[in-house]
């Protein structure tokens, strides 16, 4: 599987966020990904396993270059065995290294029973150490710890000084995970309890101050996580290890319609305002595919959110230059997704990071942009909006046009480089890199809380000051300027041209990376009061 749920995503394209966000990374080989609103038919919470299951693999299809990969019909009738006998013979054509054939080995883990998905008899079912179980055992390793990704972006002399966001609460918005397929090589879920005590035990940190809020959702079993809940915990754990963390359980399934998972989490996020100080969001969708209606009330529960000094940061999703298709379609089109886009978020681009794999010395950095060849197509989201005005904190930058430009940060995308991400199920431990944007969003959550406690204050909307330290001189001190990759998304019948990152800001990573022990003093002092 890529970095991204799904094929057509959003919330984000973490994968592609038009049923948009299927399951989060289910093996070890996949990074945790963008999450998409919103279902092209039928509920992923409620309709059969089988079809769940099929779903999830439809959507991985499409997210691995095959945008045309129809979804099954959640009341019966054509089946997806029978759609997938018929794209064989157009696609497949007993080519193994055919791009249906490349996709189908990504995404047949997620089908009941072994099945191919294209028809083709299938392998003996690898036992679950065949997958890359434990990301740090492999030569070289695949991802990193999370002292190397601390000291990588400056954070751990922070930590050394006691700016460990003691003090404060991060608040994520989580969608209830969708039960397990039946015969899923990996569990879909898992004691969100359990993975932190053994991620902390592994890494050497304090026990995890977590408390998830049902109150909304009502789930059963809210202590039951996917791996998109376990990697956004995780990353704020390792870098704000002195903050509580707060769960807010979004009354939707992120598969259901935009009109009712949008107000689901608009909802999430009122009752998150309470609940601290940096709300984080990995999720979204085409701007398009939003009403009017829709739109405003995202922007008056971000204007609430400033009003309240409440930063809101929001990955911008997996499908670089394009949006993460509105639910029912399959296609996507050049432009950003919402909610994003609103000038009152914090937008987070990704990136590929180079660090020593040793001491995680800073060694370099690219957008992040994984090709079909490499298991993607997949790449931080970026562009220009057409729904909002260039807010004021752009005006100047070289760049940018008459609307609000994304990302305005970025960090570690890749999963090849990600943080290593503890996530269990029955018997097994996996451990496996994080990767998509939806990675680099809670890590920014994180460093904004070690400003907050470093300036003894909420700091709320940060992008007017996290803007002027860009435009001084300042910025190469307090940022990792990116200044090579582009977000191009090249797919199996289409590619959209993105731009190229360059030096300063730009609509691919934004300022660039966190160097935090400089860059939390600057935001402290430029904040506004």
């Amino acid at each position: 599987m890529n970095d991204r749920i799904g094929g057509t995503r959003l919330l984000r394209r973490g994968g592609a966020l038009a049923v948009t966000a299927a399951v989060a990374v289910l093996t070890a080989a996949c990074g945790v990904v963008h999450v998409h609103f919103g279902s092209s038919g039928g509920s992923a919470s409620t309709g059969p396993a089988t079809y769940r299951a099929e779903l999830a693999y439809a959507q991985c299809m499409r997210a691995h270059g095959l945008p045309g990969f129809p979804n099954p019909n959640p009341s019966g009738g054509l089946r997806l065995h029978q759609q997938r006998r018929s794209l064989r013979s157009t696609q497949l054509n007993g080519n193994p290294n055919s791009p249906a054939a490349r996709a189908n080995d990504a995404c047949r883990h997620l089908l009941p029973g072994g099945s191919t998905g294209t028809g083709v008899t299938a392998p003996t079912p690898s036992p679950p150490g065949a997958v890359s179980a434990d990301c740090l055992a492999s030569q070289p390793p695949s991802c990193d710890t999370p002292r190397q990704l601390r000291v990588a972006y400056g954070i751990q002399p922070l930590l050394d000084r006691g700016i460990t966001g003691r003090g404060q609460t991060v608040v994520l918005l989580e969608f209830p995970p969708a039960p397990a397929a039946t015969g899923a090589q990996v569990p879909a879920v898992s004691d969100i309890r359990q993975d932190l005590a053994r991620f902390d035990a592994l890494f050497g940190l304090p026990a995890a101050r977590l408390q998830v809020v049902n109150t909304l959702a009502d789930v059963a079993s809210p202590w039951l996580a996917a791996a998109e809940e376990v990697g956004d915990t995780e990353i704020v754990h390792a870098v704000a290890p002195g903050a509580a963390i707060r769960e807010v359980l979004i009354p939707s399934p992120y598969t259901a319609s935009i009109g009712k998972v949008s107000p689901a989490v608009v909802a999430a996020m009122r009752l998150g305002l309470a609940q601290g100080g940096v709300i984080e969001l990995s999720a979204g969708v085409g701007e398009q595919c939003f009403t009017p209606a829709e739109v405003a009330q995202w922007n008056s529960v971000l204007q609430a959110a400033q009003r309240d000094r409440v930063t809101v940061v929001i990955s911008t999703g997996d499908n670089g230059a394009g949006i993460t298709p509105c639910p029912g379609g399959t296609t996507s089109v050049k432009g950003v997704d919402l909610p994003a886009s609103d000038p009152l978020t914090l937008a987070v681009g990704g990136t590929s990071l180079q660090a020593s794999r040793t001491t995680g010395a800073y060694m370099g950095e690219t957008a992040w942009n994984t090709p079909p060849s490499a298991g993607g197509p997949a790449a931080d989201g970026g562009g220009f909006s057409r729904l909002f005005p260039r807010p004021a904190y752009q005006d100047g930058i070289a760049g940018i046009g008459a609307t609000r430009g994304v990302p305005d940060v970025a960090a570690d995308a890749n999963h090849r480089t990600g943080m290593a991400i503890a996530f269990s199920g029955g018997s097994h431990n996996y451990l496996f890199g994080g990767g998509g944007v939806s990675v680099a969003a809670p890590l920014w959550a994180a460093v904004i809380a070690l400003a907050d406690q470093y300036a003894g204050r909420h700091l709320g909307f940060v992008n007017p000051a996290l803007y002027r330290i860009g435009r001084s001189a300042y910025y190469h001190q307090a940022f990792h300027d990116v200044t090579t990759g582009t977000n191009t998304m090249t797919f199996l019948t289409q590619t959209i041209t993105g731009y190229q990152a360059a030096p300063g800001w730009d609509p691919v990573t934004g300022w660039g990376s966190p160097n935090a022990q400089v860059l939390v003093p600057l935001l402290a002092r430029y904040a506004s009061p």
